[in-house]
């Protein structure tokens, strides 16, 4: 988190820096990022970094949280336009994710370069809006008939899947450099299959060809 210093700079300073961030940050992954090319770019002195951050982590991690903040809206005002379908919800979503171009190189890194902490902050896209620890408002939003669970914490466990299946399509995107269209088509295919399940209803299909 940004020092209070940080915060209190005149608005075109603070600007000038998050954008030479943002520029470090999407020419290398974290680890390989200089902080004396973000102060060149933000026209500061070295010193004056560790006014506003802590180190360079502190500070991706600024710039990551702000990203995620803004994907969180998206990603409920996708809900809500879908009347509450997870699954035509992920797909859209995904597509958005993909298509990007203003950050690509940002998102590229990060997910190229996942980490624990980093995974942990993108899965905050679906439970930014928890309360007290629990996912109500999410779950008021979805169309709860069709989705097969009975609880929050099964719901959690739907949404940890999904988010890996989606994070993992999104790393295989950038690390096999995949057109966004066979990208998307790979993650339709396995959304399918989460959505109709791995299991053949044998009973039920023997009560078909009875």
């Amino acid at each position: 988190m940004p020092k209070v210093t940080f915060f209190n700079l005149p608005e075109d300073k603070r600007a000038t820096l998050i954008l030479s961030l943002k520029k470090e940050f999407s020419r290398v992954p974290l680890y390989d990022a200089s902080i004396s090319n973000i102060v060149k770019a933000a026209g500061i002195p070295r010193g004056s970094f560790y006014q506003y951050f802590e180190d360079k982590e502190d500070a991706f991690f600024f710039i990551l949280n702000d990203f995620v903040a803004c994907i969180n809206h998206q990603f409920f005002t996708l809900i809500k336009k879908y009347n509450g379908d997870l699954f035509d919800t992920m797909q859209e979503f995904f597509q958005i994710i993909i298509e990007e171009e203003e950050n690509v190189h940002f998102f590229r890194n990060a997910f190229l370069n996942m980490t624990y902490r980093i995974e942990s902050t993108f899965s905050r896209i679906f439970k930014e809006h928890e309360t007290n620890n629990n996912l109500k408002v999410l779950s008021s939003l979805l169309n709860t008939s069709i989705l097969n669970f009975s609880s929050e914490e099964e719901l959690n466990h739907l949404l940890q899947i999904i988010s890996a299946v989606t994070f993992r399509n999104i790393v295989e995107k950038f690390a096999k450099e995949l057109p966004n269209e066979e990208a998307l088509r790979r993650y339709r295919l396995e959304l399918t299959l989460l959505k109709s399940g791995l299991v053949r209803h044998l009973e039920r299909e023997s009560r078909g060809t009875s």
